[in-house]
């Protein structure tokens, strides 16, 4: 390591040759030291770059999945190590989980509200998950809460119902698992839907 630097700053990393391997966040208190954010030194890390990523998340989800539900944002791959943010209808779910996100999470959820509503988008809170023990690995403390932005709600009960292959779930986004609901077993769900006698059918659940 050569220079003085702060926990969680962007940093030129270079392999023991001295070539150089991109940018990435640095944090001593973290087994990662180095989270890589571009395979480019010269790459800038700045609103325009961030903006960028976030387009192209929610572009992707686009082409690829019903967006009313899902995972708009999946960590490193989507360029954003060590965050996560999921999406339950008007309900935004963040769980950031290193430092490097955690100094620049309150541009980023300004960045998703801007990306999702100029496509008519309806987003009405934005949670934060952060009651992760990982954290304090990271030098963070934990904590939960609705993020104060814009004008976002931060009274509501935790609760929000979303349909998924025509079955309405109420996730509890509070006090629920992680982020309060597992979207990643989306398919899963419906093969096994798919699979069972059919003889009984559950049109409503709460997780």
């Amino acid at each position: 390591v050569m220079g003085s630097f702060e926990n969680g700053e962007i940093v030129v990393v270079h392999d023991f040759d001295g070539y150089p391997m991109g940018k990435g966040f640095i944090n001593t208190n973290s087994k990662i030291r180095i989270r890589m954010l571009t395979r480019h030194v010269d790459q800038e890390i700045d609103r325009t770059f961030l903006q960028m990523r976030v387009k192209n998340a929610w572009e992707y989800r686009k082409k690829v999945t019903d967006t009313s539900s899902c995972r708009l944002i999946f960590g490193e791959a989507d360029g954003f190590p060590g965050l996560t943010v999921d999406r339950f209808g008007p309900i935004l779910v963040a769980q950031v989980l290193s430092l490097g996100m955690e100094l620049r999470k309150t541009q980023l959820f300004a960045l998703l509200l801007q990306t999702l509503r100029a496509c008519g988008e309806q987003i009405e809170a934005i949670y934060e998950r952060n009651d992760v023990k990982l954290r304090e690995k990271e030098g963070m403390q934990q904590g939960t809460g609705f993020v104060t932005l814009e004008d976002l709600k931060a009274d509501l009960d935790g609760h929000v119902t979303i349909r998924e292959n025509g079955i309405l779930y109420d996730v509890d986004y509070i006090h629920g698992q992680k982020t309060g609901f597992f979207l990643d077993q989306k398919y899963n769900r419906r093969a096994a839907a798919q699979l069972a006698p059919g003889t009984v059918s559950y049109t409503h659940l709460t997780l």
